[in-house]
């Protein structure tokens, strides 16, 4: 079945998911606040819209990828949002890290317009030449499969989550995992570095028998680059974006886990140190 795909919001994880839907050929509409992911994306094929809007009137299926639950709000139900421009039957896809309740209230309201939502959030590897990955898909098992040429061209693979939310759920479960492999990690460094204790070996035992895992070998990766390097301008403004990411992903977790009544003092005390593991000299700064 051919469709036709949209897209809105094309930052560092976004511009490549939304990459693979011309490559795989689907006519593609997109939109994002700023222009120059746009005009990469027009250079790859796909079409530029002024507004969600307008991607919502040409797509059978739109992807958004936004960072935050306000965002993915606005971007669907706003004066210019998807649902604006919607014809019924439309597929939307939510990528973004949210909370489950952010997803079932844009579904309501999606709902009264004939329009469908499904959660699917985004694992894996952002690269350029060969991106790697993973949806996780919760909701509707018709619009899933409507979705499926949007879904196949932009993962390697795709987990079916059950309900509505449950993506999310994953999603936050998986974050909190990484996020105290990495203060793991950042502390066993630090205490390396302290006593005199190669970065090296350290890897080389943790990687013998797999306490050391890809993600953890992955994070100290960025305590071996260069001093200046990571404290350059650019590396700066990167790692204070994806600290804040952090800072929302960890708070959606305890808020969820309020939500649950059980209790994750792990999560409670890695919220506040993302400053720390991301090495970020300026935390204050925006």
């Amino acid at each position: 079945m051919s469709i036709k795909a949209g897209f809105v919001g094309l930052g560092y994880i976004g511009k490549l998911m939304a990459l693979q839907l011309p490559k795989a050929g689907l006519e593609t509409t997109v939109f994002d606040l700023v222009p120059g992911p746009v005009q990469e994306l027009v250079a790859a094929g796909a079409k530029a819209a002024r507004s969600p809007r307008e991607v919502a009137a040409a797509s059978d299926v739109v992807g958004v990828c936004v960072q935050t639950d306000a965002q993915v709000r606005t971007v669907v139900e706003g004066e210019d949002g998807l649902l604006a421009g919607a014809r019924p039957g439309l597929v939307i896809a939510v990528h973004s890290t949210v909370l489950p309740s952010t997803v079932e209230a844009v579904h309501a309201a999606a709902a009264k317009r004939g329009v469908e939502v499904i959660d699917a959030c985004v694992s894996g590897q952002s690269r350029e030449r060969e991106p790697n990955y993973k949806l996780f898909l919760a909701g509707d098992p018709a619009a899933i499969a409507k979705a499926e040429p949007y879904t196949s061209a932009i993962a390697t693979r795709v987990i079916q989550a059950g309900a509505l939310g449950n993506s999310c759920k994953a999603k936050i479960c998986l974050n909190l995992i990484t996020y105290l492999q990495w203060t793991a990690a950042f502390e066993s460094a630090s205490l390396a570095k302290a006593s005199g204790l190669p970065l090296a070996v350290l890897e080389e035992v943790g990687r013998s028998n797999g306490q050391l895992t890809e993600l953890m070998i992955q994070y100290l990766a960025l305590h071996k680059a260069p001093e200046a390097a990571r404290k350059s301008q650019d590396m700066q403004t990167y790692l204070r974006t994806q600290m804040h990411v952090a800072e929302k992903d960890l708070a959606h977790a305890l808020t969820l886990a309020r939500e649950a009544g059980v209790s994750l003092p792990g999560a409670a005390l890695v919220s506040q140190l993302m400053a720390r593991i991301y090495l970020v000299e300026d935390p204050g700064r925006r």
